[in-house]
């Protein structure tokens, strides 16, 4: 039996900056590249899913952290207002429709509580770090990403005076 072929990705993510209210910054390491440390990313699953939406799933199938949990509420999602497009990288372009070779991705963050435990989808991320935003940034493989974490104190609740 083969499994059916999967569906070609909606070129259009999210990126999740996750970050203690210190701003510390969770990175997770790409199985399929290994060195390569990111912060939550993903594709819409359908058009009709919303850019909210997709950003819960892949926050809990990424890191088994749920969003909209006492623990972990809705409010605690930030959309940055921060959209970035950028050539998709020749290694995955065949996961997309034919002729597709950019992607629009927007930026989010998400304010959880020093310690919030964090459990990997081990096919997609093979360890994960916490780290001073700087240092996160630094970390990075992507530019955009890298470029997200670097607005984090702008965007996170103790620089927004709540």
């Amino acid at each position: 039996m083969h499994a059916a072929p999967r569906p070609p990705k909606i070129p259009e993510s999210v990126l999740v900056v996750i970050h203690t209210p210190q701003l510390e910054v969770l990175l997770i390491e790409r199985a399929d590249a290994p060195g390569w440390w990111q912060s939550v990313t993903g594709s819409k699953d359908t058009l009709e899913e919303s850019l909210v939406e997709t950003c819960v799933r892949e926050v809990a199938e990424e890191t088994g952290i749920a969003v909209g949990t006492a623990a972990v509420p809705l409010a605690a999602l930030r959309d940055c207002g921060l959209v970035n497009v950028y050539e998709i990288y020749p290694r995955w372009r065949a996961r997309y429709a034919p002729g597709v070779t950019h992607n629009t991705e927007h930026v989010f963050a998400l304010e959880v509580p020093a310690g919030t435990r964090v459990t990997l989808a081990p096919r997609e991320h093979v360890a994960f770090r916490w780290l001073p935003w700087r240092a996160a940034a630094d970390a990075c493989f992507s530019p955009s990403n890298a470029e997200a974490i670097l607005h984090l104190p702008r965007w996170s609740s103790r620089q927004a005076g709540e």
